[in-house]
């Protein structure tokens, strides 16, 4: 039977400010990705990130972001290539020392927001990104766009590697994600959603934004958890994975 991991970017409250529904989010997903306190999250949310996930057996993946916690990570920053591998390096730290608390594993690291997509074209940040995991975390999979310059850049160094695909967000026929606040940035009709999830895991297609057909390999989907429609996504997608004969499973 052929198998999919559904992820959901998770962990993003913090001190007075509540985002997302985890609790409710993390039953229907195999695998969470924890913002580590840069773009969201605080000491407390993560620790109770993790003890959520271990409590549904949901993988515990770390999500750093650049320093910018008024931006939501979503902004572009310039940092060199080894203050990136330093940002990275120091996020992986303190969900690792979370994770290691509560005896579960740091299973993948997936970079979030602006970082993720710039990385997605930068090879020299892909390749610092992915220096700072292989460092850091042993045995973690890095989660990446597919078919981006994060997924090549693991694969010259030996770093295991997933091709992520998202069920919320629009395509270029590059195989970049459509920039948040333009036409077809986002995906909010939930049968729309899940008839595009169904095609690039059974089919490895997605339409772009242009009306082309692209290719594109699918290891994981995606949700994003600050979503206003996270929780009925995560649901209707995995069940009609399933229906259509497709095993939800951590990467």
């Amino acid at each position: 039977m052929p198998h999919i991991d559904l992820n959901c970017d998770l962990g993003e409250s913090f001190g007075a400010y509540t985002i997302g529904m985890d609790e409710k989010v993390i039953p229907f997903i195999t695998s969470a990705n924890v913002a580590c306190g840069f773009h969201a999250g605080d000491p407390l949310v993560m620790q109770r990130t993790v003890a959520l996930c271990k409590q549904s057996g949901a993988a515990v993946g770390a999500h750093p972001g650049f320093p910018d916690l008024q931006g939501f990570g979503r902004r572009q920053m310039k940092l060199t290539p080894a203050e990136a591998k330093a940002c990275v390096q120091y996020q992986i730290g303190a969900l690792k020392a979370f994770c290691d608390a509560a005896g579960v594993p740091l299973h993948h690291v997936k970079p979030h927001g602006a970082l993720y997509n710039m990385a997605g074209k930068d090879r020299a940040l892909a390749d610092a990104i992915c220096a700072a995991v292989k460092e850091s975390a042993p045995g973690a999979v890095l989660l990446a766009l597919s078919g981006s310059e994060m997924v090549k850049a693991a694969q010259a160094i030996g770093l295991p590697v997933a091709n992520e695909v998202f069920a919320d967000r629009g395509y270029r026929p590059d195989g970049s994600l459509v920039p948040r606040g333009t036409p077809g940035a986002m995906i909010e009709d939930e049968g729309e959603a899940i008839a595009r999830v169904i095609r690039m895991v059974t089919e490895g297609k997605v339409t772009a934004n242009d009306g082309t057909d692209i290719a594109i390999q699918a290891d994981s989907v995606c949700v994003h958890g600050d979503g206003p429609k996270a929780l009925a996504f995560v649901e209707k997608i995995g069940a009609a994975l399933q229906a259509a004969g497709v095993e939800l499973k951590a990467f």
